[in-house]
Protein backbone atom coordinates (compact mmCIF):
# COMPACT_ATOMS: atom_id res chain seq x y z
CA UNK A 1 0.00 0.00 0.00
CA UNK A 2 3.02 2.21 0.62
CA UNK A 3 4.39 1.95 -2.93
CA UNK A 4 0.60 3.08 -4.12
CA UNK A 5 0.89 6.13 -2.37
CA UNK A 6 4.16 6.73 -3.08
CA UNK A 7 3.86 6.17 -6.49
CA UNK A 8 0.30 8.47 -6.38
CA UNK A 9 2.72 10.94 -4.83
CA UNK A 10 5.61 11.34 -7.64
CA UNK A 11 2.76 11.07 -10.33
CA UNK A 12 1.09 14.08 -9.27
CA UNK A 13 4.63 15.71 -8.69
CA UNK A 14 5.47 15.02 -12.03
CA UNK A 15 1.68 16.13 -13.63
CA UNK A 16 2.89 19.44 -11.71
CA UNK A 17 6.33 19.55 -13.74
CA UNK A 18 4.66 18.59 -17.04
CA UNK A 19 1.39 21.39 -16.38
CA UNK A 20 4.63 24.28 -16.18
CA UNK A 21 6.21 22.76 -18.88
CA UNK A 22 3.15 23.13 -21.25
CA UNK A 23 1.99 26.68 -19.40
CA UNK A 24 5.48 28.35 -20.04
CA UNK A 25 5.16 26.76 -23.98
CA UNK A 26 1.60 27.67 -24.28
CA UNK A 27 2.04 31.18 -22.95
CA UNK A 28 5.41 31.71 -24.93
CA UNK A 29 3.83 31.13 -27.97
CA UNK A 30 1.20 32.94 -27.45
CA UNK A 31 2.77 36.31 -26.28
CA UNK A 32 4.90 36.35 -29.00
CA UNK A 33 2.15 35.54 -31.76
CA UNK A 34 0.19 38.57 -29.94
CA UNK A 35 3.57 40.30 -29.86
CA UNK A 36 3.72 40.09 -33.89
CA UNK A 37 -0.06 40.28 -34.44
CA UNK A 38 -0.55 43.26 -32.37
CA UNK A 39 2.64 44.71 -32.51
CA UNK A 40 2.67 45.97 -29.17
CA UNK A 41 4.73 44.18 -26.34
CA UNK A 42 2.97 45.40 -23.30
CA UNK A 43 -0.35 44.59 -23.55
CA UNK A 44 0.85 41.12 -24.89
CA UNK A 45 3.13 40.92 -21.90
CA UNK A 46 0.54 41.45 -19.34
CA UNK A 47 -1.76 38.27 -20.96
CA UNK A 48 1.56 36.44 -20.63
CA UNK A 49 2.05 37.15 -16.99
CA UNK A 50 -1.44 36.09 -16.14
CA UNK A 51 -1.62 32.93 -18.31
CA UNK A 52 2.41 32.12 -16.84
CA UNK A 53 0.51 32.85 -13.29
CA UNK A 54 -2.51 30.50 -13.52
CA UNK A 55 0.03 27.99 -14.57
CA UNK A 56 2.04 28.28 -11.69
CA UNK A 57 -0.64 28.35 -9.56
CA UNK A 58 -2.27 25.06 -10.83
CA UNK A 59 1.06 23.54 -10.41
CA UNK A 60 1.65 24.84 -6.88
CA UNK A 61 -1.59 23.02 -5.86
CA UNK A 62 -0.26 19.91 -7.17
CA UNK A 63 2.69 20.22 -5.48
CA UNK A 64 0.92 20.69 -2.45
CA UNK A 65 -1.04 17.69 -3.15
CA UNK A 66 2.16 15.02 -3.66
CA UNK A 67 3.09 16.33 -0.80
CA UNK A 68 0.48 16.02 1.74
CA UNK A 69 0.24 12.34 -0.20
CA UNK A 70 3.54 11.95 0.75
CA UNK A 71 3.57 13.06 4.08
CA UNK A 72 0.11 11.90 5.36
CA UNK A 73 -0.01 8.22 3.61
CA UNK A 74 4.08 7.20 3.16
CA UNK A 75 6.53 8.75 5.90
CA UNK A 76 4.56 9.71 8.97
CA UNK A 77 7.21 11.59 11.02
CA UNK A 78 7.10 14.52 13.07
CA UNK A 79 10.18 15.78 11.03
CA UNK A 80 8.02 15.01 8.02
CA UNK A 81 5.08 17.40 9.36
CA UNK A 82 7.05 20.23 9.90
CA UNK A 83 8.20 19.94 6.60
CA UNK A 84 4.81 20.15 4.98
CA UNK A 85 3.78 22.55 7.19
CA UNK A 86 6.77 25.07 6.38
CA UNK A 87 6.55 23.95 2.28
CA UNK A 88 2.26 24.05 2.83
CA UNK A 89 2.86 27.61 4.61
CA UNK A 90 5.87 29.01 1.86
CA UNK A 91 3.56 27.76 -1.39
CA UNK A 92 0.85 29.06 0.21
CA UNK A 93 2.24 32.75 0.27
CA UNK A 94 3.47 32.55 -3.02
CA UNK A 95 0.00 31.50 -4.40
CA UNK A 96 -1.32 34.78 -2.32
CA UNK A 97 1.25 36.57 -3.70
CA UNK A 98 0.70 35.24 -7.70
CA UNK A 99 -2.93 35.75 -7.26
CA UNK A 100 -2.33 39.23 -6.54
CA UNK A 101 -0.30 39.70 -9.27
CA UNK A 102 -2.61 38.24 -12.08
CA UNK A 103 -5.57 39.69 -10.66
CA UNK A 104 -4.88 42.39 -8.63
CA UNK A 105 -6.86 41.18 -5.53
CA UNK A 106 -6.32 39.21 -2.89
CA UNK A 107 -8.00 35.84 -3.20
CA UNK A 108 -10.48 36.46 -0.42
CA UNK A 109 -11.74 39.52 -1.91
CA UNK A 110 -13.33 37.69 -4.40
CA UNK A 111 -14.88 39.36 -7.72
CA UNK A 112 -16.76 42.35 -8.41
CA UNK A 113 -19.73 41.31 -10.01
CA UNK A 114 -21.73 43.63 -12.64
CA UNK A 115 -25.14 44.94 -11.66
CA UNK A 116 -27.54 42.66 -13.24
CA UNK A 117 -28.75 44.07 -16.83
CA UNK A 118 -25.58 45.47 -17.64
Amino acid sequence: MKELFETTAFVVEAAAVLLLLVGLTLSTGRFLYRTVRERGLLPAYRVFRQELGRALLLALELLIAADIIDTVAVEQTLAKLGMLGLLVLIRTFLSFALELEITGRWPWQGREEAPVGE
